[in-house]
């Protein structure tokens, strides 16, 4: 059986399970009381544990149900959550939280052990998180998630039940920001442990956060009902919120504007001047830490020759893709970190920067030929790529190009549903596909760890490179914070020179929200949690 004969399969069986789910057309969403949000959410959840969770999509619902020590304000920036305050030590190695008073939904005390319960929970291997590896600078962390040491070694205790103590590996200034994402987020324990897998089904869910899972359809809605017990539970002005799998960005649009959805997370760029004439109070368009990218599986021949991939990679016409095709205002790529993030002053920058197009293709076509390829012996591979987005049309484009390279450069497409299209990705089941990572927080090091050794599923490219991975390493030891920069502007040059990935472009926000919604703040990580949301004036517009 074929991948792609696999992959339809499974996406078929979706499509059945959903519609079952579902109960057909004219079962929709209930009406429910009070006031009601319905986002357009990009793609179907496939878990919304926060231990088992990869995708933005999941993080906007999950980051609505739970709050960490640290969460986000409306413009996405790290504010206390269930951290009231807190001590950082001289080395800046051990972390000491006091926590506020709260419950879960059920009225059970949330407690310090209820961390120390999630953190050990993630970094067990029979967990299989993706995402483990985020929380490695946390003592023991990496040892752990690798069954090297057992659970308790793990750098996180409960000095009593509303202190809670977390021991680094090394000093980590970003950790406010790390510490707002799902990875870090606490679960009840008392809920898991009785309930295991089945723990998240709505019927078992107890959270800490304004909302509380009602209801999931597979391929429909998931329902999120407003959480009494939440601590700032009287500044919460939206009831309900639906969230929408919205693939189809051109239907999507439709639904915002005939009033089916209040906000969608994605429109296409080539609508940009369009919305702008017809729906201007709907656009928002703002900077965004993502970069978009190509990534090679160098565990499989032909790209485990960096001449291949660097051939593929250089005979791409950015400016087109950008300027012609995705028209939102994105930049061109010519480094995995994006420009204005935090602590990082760039300047790594692909090898062939400066070079005209003309002067890449012909360099990719003598790699190529060096490499051992030409008419006797073609270059066929497949480029797979998300089925959401631009991403469908900017396919094509690369296949062009490719093409340009020789005409015995021979590429088929395959277009794939995100989740699974990720799946594949994490499993090493691809040749050259697509990718984008968005910012975590605001910091360099979240786009550099992709590429370590010991970032396991998350580095889809499965390249390792010994000096890469000390260096980024090392930077996190220096507290002077140029000096950190300089190091890990080495390790991204080293990267970018041995092309595992291929920098497309930098992503810009490309929501469309009704004017009604009141509340939205444009921000550079795109998070835009419900609490803050309301429809017209909220009756308290700081929220906390």
């Amino acid at each position: 059986m074929t991948r792609r004969f696999r992959l339809e399969l499974s996406l078929i069986f979706a499509l059945i399970v959903g519609a079952a789910a579902c109960g057909g057309p004219a079962d929709g969403p209930a009406n429910s009381s009070g006031v009601e949000l319905h986002r357009g959410n990009t793609a179907e959840p496939l878990s919304l544990d926060p231990h088992k969770a990869a995708g933005t999509w999941e993080n906007n619902i999950i980051g609505d149900m739970f709050i960490g020590l640290f969460t986000e304000n409306a413009s996405a920036e790290p504010v206390p959550g269930m951290a009231e305050s807190w001590t950082v030590s001289e080395d800046g190695l051990v972390w000491t939280f006091m926590l506020r008073e709260a419950t879960w939904s059920d009225g059970v005390p949330v407690t310090a052990d209820d961390f120390v319960y999630a953190f050990r929970r993630i970094m067990t291997p029979a967990t299989l998180s993706q995402y483990a590896s985020l929380l490695y600078p946390i003592q023991n962390a990496e040892a752990v998630n690798t069954g090297v040491a057992p659970a308790e070694t793990l750098g996180v205790r409960a000095i009593d039940p509303s202190t809670l103590e977390v021991r680094l590996e090394h000093p980590a200034p970003y950790l406010p920001g790390l510490l707002t994402h799902y990875t870090a987020l606490p679960v009840p324990k008392h809920v898991v442990e009785e309930q295991g897998d089945a723990w998240i089904q709505p019927v078992n869910i107890e959270v800490n956060g304004p909302y509380k899972l009602a209801e999931w359809r597979t391929n429909d809605f998931v329902r999120l009902e407003k959480n009494p017990d939440f601590y700032a539970a009287e500044d919460v002005c939206i009831d309900t919120v639906y969230f929408y799998p919205t693939n189809d960005t051109n239907s999507a649009e439709r639904r915002v504007r005939n009033g089916e959805l209040d906000l969608n997370t994605d429109f296409p760029g080539q609508r940009l001047d369009f919305f702008k004439r017809e729906i201007p109070d709907y656009v928002r368009v703002s900077p965004f830490l993502t970069t978009d990218y190509l990534t090679f599986n160098t565990t499989r021949a032909p790209f485990n020759d960096s001449r291949v991939r660097r051939a593929l990679a250089m005979a791409v016409d950015r400016e087109f893709i950008v300027n012609d095709v995705l028209k939102a205002g994105q930049i061109p790529a010519q480094s995995l970190v994006p420009p204005g993030i935090a602590n990082y002053d760039g300047g790594a920058e692909t090898p062939w920067t400066g070079m005209s197009l003309d002067e890449r293709r012909a360099e990719a076509r003598r790699l190529l030929i060096e490499a051992g390829y030409g008419p006797d012996k073609p270059l066929r591979f497949e480029y797979t790529h998300r089925n959401t987005r631009d991403n469908p049309r900017v396919a094509p484009v690369l296949q062009s190009d490719w093409s340009e390279i020789a005409s015995w450069v021979e590429v088929d497409i395959a277009s794939i549903e995100t989740q699974i299209h990720y799946a594949n990705l994490r499993a090493r089941d691809y040749q050259v596909a697509d990718a984008a990572w968005v910012a975590d927080y605001n910091d360099p090091q979240n786009f550099l760890y992709l590429l370590e050794t010991r970032s396991g599923p998350m580095n889809y490219s499965d390249w390792s490179n010994e000096e890469y991975d000390q260096m980024v390493d090392q930077s996190s030891f220096i507290l002077d914070m140029d000096q950190r920069a300089s190091m890990l502007r080495q390790a991204e040059q080293l990267m970018l020179d041995d092309v595992p990935i291929s920098p497309m472009w930098h992503q810009v926000n490309k929501n469309l929200v009704n004017p009604k919604v009141t509340g939205w703040v444009d921000n550079v990580v795109d998070i835009h949690r419900t609490r803050y949301l309301c429809i017209g004036e909220k009756p308290n517009a700081e929220g906390s």
